[in-house]
């Protein structure tokens, strides 16, 4: 399996699933920037009572992404912690992923470097995360330049930054390996890894998610799409659920559970899920909320260029 093929996998499944259509505007936006001026604690999603100072306004960014899955928030998110918390690493990983699935390399590269500027400015103070986003930077500027070199031209190169990439993982594990978000990462990348590759074995990055990893809405995610990719579609269903306890409201999750459902021939129980995510429609980049929509349509039992007309017009209308 290719660099690209695991980085991009890795990047859709863990960082969002974003394409374009981020437009900044609405009561949305308005509601997310009231909040992000509120008095500065350390936010820290990953290690409650037990928090570094990764900042509040990143905290947020982190939140809209992955346990609202509300994109437009998101993006305003991320412009109030880039002004306010720039020293922060997540933050410019964040930006560079979503730099990355709107296809604006420049700015994912310029992203990239400052994960990792940040990330070794930590090393110091703050080693574990030095190391985890060292790592993450890495793992960036490999995507990057798989994205813009191709892969016949990139994939020596590529290979190198994956063994540097392990390299931090390995450092940062030395410090503590139980710490939640070091094993929400890394445990998503060996879950990728382990899926696609002879010889590996997918348990084992399960079980570290179930263990260590947090927060469950992450956690739980990573576990159903690892389930879903062994064809254990009944151990998915039980994660993905957990995954809705913890993220009653995003989309993505309702997504997910329709697939799932439809696999098991659940045919009105998947439509109603696509439905529940739809809801959610104008929060979403179109590009996920056209394949949403297809996708529902054909389970339906529409017939694929009907649906996919039928989705463009949905999603010119929202």
């Amino acid at each position: 399996m290719t660099f690209q093929a695991v980085t991009s996998r890795l990047i859709n499944s863990f960082a969002g699933l974003k394409r374009r259509g981020l437009a900044l505007a609405g009561a949305s936006t308005v509601v997310t920037i009231s909040l992000l001026s509120s008095p500065a604690f350390a936010g820290d999603p990953f290690r409650p009572g037990n928090e570094y100072n990764i900042g509040p306004n990143t905290e947020a960014a982190f939140e809209a992404f992955f346990k609202d899955g509300d994109y437009v928030s998101a993006q305003a998110a991320i412009d109030v912690a880039l002004a306010s918390e720039n020293d922060e690493p997540l933050v410019h990983s964040l930006a560079a992923s979503l730099a990355y699935l709107e296809g604006d390399f420049d700015s994912m590269a310029s992203h990239a470097d400052l994960t990792k500027s940040t990330a070794a400015a930590q090393l110091e103070s703050s080693p574990l995360r030095g190391h985890l986003y060292s790592a993450v930077g890495i793992f960036l500027d490999g995507a990057h330049l798989m994205s813009t070199q191709g892969v016949a031209r990139s994939t020596p190169t590529a290979l190198g930054m994956l063994q540097q990439v392990f390299g931090h993982l390995d450092e940062a594990e030395k410090i503590d390996k139980t710490d939640p978000e070091l094993n929400l990462v890394q445990g998503f990348m060996d879950l990728m890894l382990a899926v696609n590759l002879p010889f590996s074995n997918p348990e084992e990055s399960i079980e570290r998610l179930e263990q260590y990893s947090s927060p469950d809405y992450l956690t739980y995610r990573g576990i159903a799409l690892g389930y879903r990719d062994l064809d254990q579609i009944s151990d998915a269903m039980v994660a993905v659920d957990q995954a809705l306890l913890a993220a009653p409201e995003n989309p993505e999750l309702f997504y997910l559970k329709a697939q799932l459902q439809r696999r098991q021939g659940q045919t009105d129980a998947s439509v109603d899920s696509f439905d529940k995510a739809l809801a959610y429609a104008e929060q979403l980049p179109p590009s996920i909320a056209r394949m949403i929509f297809k996708e529902r349509c054909r389970t339906s039992g529409g017939a694929a260029e009907a649906c996919g007309t039928q989705a463009a017009n949905f999603v010119a209308n929202l």
